[in-house]
């Protein structure tokens, strides 16, 4: 039988629950996550508890190498958390850009791993049960073994064509532990990875400071410098993640909230402070007039953050420039009624997504090894499979985001948070490269303007700007919108690739049940009690 063939319509509802909820995109890690709150442990836990799980079950597209983000709001406070890392400080710019091109597989778009500090800093300012606990199902699962799911199914066996084909010896180890006999497992198939058990009890015992200082570190080191990489022990050491200050602005009756750059969740931010200036709610959800507005409205914001957006320290605008009411209204007086030709790139992704909470404690937090399994390489004898960040650098002189030693990429993956009037409603994302910012947009105005509910929020048929003049539909999408769009000008393409258009999670709390949902783009659930 086959596990991705569904020819008739399916429905999910939005889970309640009183006391906590969780979602992400694979039932086993909402299982984990639930294990922690039932086990008496909070919503930072059981979120971690699902990210590490998800290294595990989702390695299409996060692993123990990946970079991470959080939104966690205390019940007073949102707090955010950046946890991605610097570009190896002896990779120089003729070497990473010798190729004519920006890499995207290899040791040269590597940069250093955020992931498991941010596991290490979030449990240590919120969390609750042993850390130890928190890696027990991850570790369950890479030792006994899970059924793979049809969706990640699907896309594992995409890296044949991709990965198969790399004799260097940097990859042999991927391909040895990701297609085991030369082929990816199949939606059904058990799949084990032992050395990626111990590797979680490594991390483990030692609070994750074998990966930047230990044990791990040096095994990453040495690898590296034996298959021709550049991370080194030092780069490994000077990590640490960092606490900041999240980007916030009021969109209708909702606040909506984001990590500041080098990330692109300000674009969302941007886009949505455009389109509040004009009266969608008067158009039908599914019109040509608000799909045009809010593509508009997407399209101007990205041309702005991709031109002005990169490691902080080297911006010209701050995100505050950007933000600026005044020059936002200045932006909107450029849209008509005809598409813009606005240009920009359309940079890949490979990412996980997933939020908790509990009567304390709400968690939006996202995970990304990069375009799918990332750089296409595993540490040998470890199960940590390495991101491919640095492929987010461009190669343009001047360019804020140019490539440099020692220096942060653009960054595509963002956790959101609404609060309604200060207080928290609840964490939510929809990942995905460059649909996340356009996804957040979407199930923004889902919520706000049309009133949706949770569910219908990440279920609604998606639009997509890809670049220049062009847009993607879901086929969902109904015709009369199709046929307006192309008689405005938009090079509308009917896309048929479900997950090209983001995979989404959300918890909301309006009063006093708490709504959790999780979209059929995923393999995912939402769980609550």
């Amino acid at each position: 039988m086959n596990l991705n063939q569904y020819p008739y319509p399916s429905r999910r509802n939005v889970v309640t629950g009183k006391r906590g909820a969780v979602a992400t995109s694979q039932p086993q890690a909402a299982l984990a996550g639930m294990e922690m709150l039932l086990a008496g442990g909070n919503a930072v836990d059981a979120a971690l508890a699902m990210a590490m799980a998800l290294t595990v079950l989702e390695p299409t597209s996060n692993g123990i190498g990946s970079d991470a983000f959080a939104l966690v709001h205390d019940g007073q406070k949102l707090h955010g958390l950046s946890a991605n890392g610097l570009s190896p400080a002896g990779l120089d710019f003729a070497t990473f850009a010798a190729g004519g091109a920006v890499p995207t597989r290899g040791w040269l778009p590597v940069t250093v791993p955020g992931a498991p500090d941010a596991w290490r800093e979030l449990h240590q300012k919120f969390g609750k049960l042993p850390f130890e606990r928190l890696f027990e199902p991850a570790i369950r699962y890479a030792e006994e073994g899970f059924a793979v799911t049809p969706e990640t199914g699907r896309n594992w066996r995409r890296i044949e064509a991709v990965y198969g084909p790399l004799q260097d010896a940097c990859f042999q180890p991927f391909k040895a532990v990701f297609m085991p006999g030369g082929k990816a497992p199949r939606p059904g198939e058990i799949w084990r990875s032992p050395r990626h058990a111990e590797t979680l009890r490594e991390l483990a015992r030692t609070h994750t400071e074998s990966f930047y200082r230990g044990k791990l570190a040096d095994r990453i080191a040495d690898f590296a410098a034996a298959t021709g990489g550049y991370l080194t022990r030092a780069d490994l050491a000077a990590y640490r993640s960092e606490w900041v200050e999240p980007l916030s602005v009021r969109y209708r009756g909702l606040e909506v909230h984001q990590i500041p750059p080098p990330g692109q969740g300000i674009a969302a931010l941007m886009a949505l402070k455009i389109l509040e200036g004009f009266e969608l709610s008067r158009y039908p959800r599914d019109s040509v007039e608000g799909f045009h507005l809010q593509l508009e409205a997407m399209k101007l914001a990205f041309a702005e953050v991709q031109k002005y957006v990169g490691d902080p320290r080297y911006m010209a605008v701050s995100a505050a420039d950007l933000l600026n009411p005044d020059y936002l209204a200045q932006r909107r007086s450029l849209i008509g009624e005809q598409a813009l030709p606005v240009q920009a790139g359309a940079p890949q992704g490979g990412t996980v997504y997933l939020c908790a909470a509990d009567g304390e404690l709400q968690v939006s937090f996202i995970q990304s090894n990069y375009m799918g399994f990332g750089a296409g390489i595993v540490v040998d004898g470890t199960g940590i499979s390495l991101q491919n960040r640095g492929a987010g650098f461009v190669l343009e002189e001047g360019h804020v985001n140019q490539y440099a030693p020692a220096k942060k990429p653009f960054h595509t993956i963002i956790p959101g948070f609404l609060t309604r009037e200060g207080k928290p409603l609840g964490p939510f994302g929809v990942m995905g490269g460059h649909m996340q910012p356009q996804g957040h947009l979407q199930v923004v105005v889902n919520l706000e303007d049309y009133h949706m509910n949770p569910q219908a929020a990440l279920d609604a048929p998606r639009w997509q700007w890809t670049r220049g003049l062009r847009v993607e539909l879901e086929p969902a999408v109904p015709l009369h919108v199709v046929q307006g769009l192309r008689e405005r000008g938009h090079e509308v393409v009917l896309q048929s690739e479900w997950a090209s258009f983001g995979r989404g999670q959300m918890i909301l709390k309006p009063a006093g049940a708490f709504l959790a949902a999780t979209e059929p783009r995923a393999d995912g659930m939402a769980l609550a009690w």
